[in-house]
């Protein structure tokens, strides 16, 4: 898929197109109501549109990103795509979805940048800082029997992603894992890592996990 990129935004790799396979897949009925959490490019947005959704709302913290997404879904005639600057849960509060998808940032570092490049792949220490604030988010956020469906980096726990998906009553099951070599940001901390444990001695690779959880209807 060809899309515009302005300066600054994080450009579609293995994690996102796991997604968008995923979405595709597990998806077999077009969601009425759909939320793009972090959208960057805007492209699992589109892939929902394409699907049948009637309505989606991509959201992201940078300006770069909210302008590359409405420019992606706009030449693309895709009405049904509303792009909007803000963080959660206020830049949808009261509404809920009938289908979440996000690739936040979950990639183990120092802190958690306030600005810059970094913000899209920089998830503090142990890479959980969006993670975790997003499974908090979600009951509030789907409709009854509504969807999640997020990927991340085992490096950042996704037993933990599960368990805190698990504590606010969403089951989560995995439905799509691929072991990829380490990106040039990751092997730049790789022997901080190893040093810290959280690697193995050599290690350069890692493995993406898409999850499946499911908001059940009371």
């Amino acid at each position: 898929m060809w899309l515009l990129r302005l300066p600054g935004v994080y450009r579609p790799q293995a994690d996102t197109w796991m997604l968008v396979d995923a979405l595709r897949r597990t998806c077999p009925d077009p969601p009425e109501r759909v939320l793009d959490i972090g959208t960057g490019t805007g492209v699992l947005a589109i892939a929902a549109a394409r699907l049948g959704a009637r309505s989606v709302h991509a959201v992201d913290v940078a300006a770069n990103a909210v302008w590359t997404a409405m420019l992606n879904a706009k030449m693309r005639g895709l009405s049904a795509v509303r792009v909007r600057r803000g963080e959660l849960p206020h830049a949808v509060a009261g509404q809920r979805f009938d289908l979440i998808v996000s690739n936040p940032p979950y990639v183990p570092g120092n802190s958690v940048p306030a600005r810059g490049r970094a913000r899209a792949w920089d998830a503090g220490a142990d890479g959980r800082a969006v993670l975790d604030e997003l499974c908090a988010a979600a009951p509030d956020l789907l409709a009854a029997d509504g969807v999640l469906l997020l990927v991340q980096s085992a490096l950042s726990g996704v037993e933990t992603t599960m368990r805190r998906l698990k504590e606010v009553r969403l089951s989560s099951s995995i439905v799509a894992s691929e072991i990829v070599p380490f990106g040039p940001i990751m092997r730049q901390r790789a022997e901080a890592w190893e040093k810290q444990g959280l690697i193995a001695p050599g290690q350069r690779h890692e493995e993406l996990v898409v999850l499946h959880a499911r908001r059940t209807a009371k």
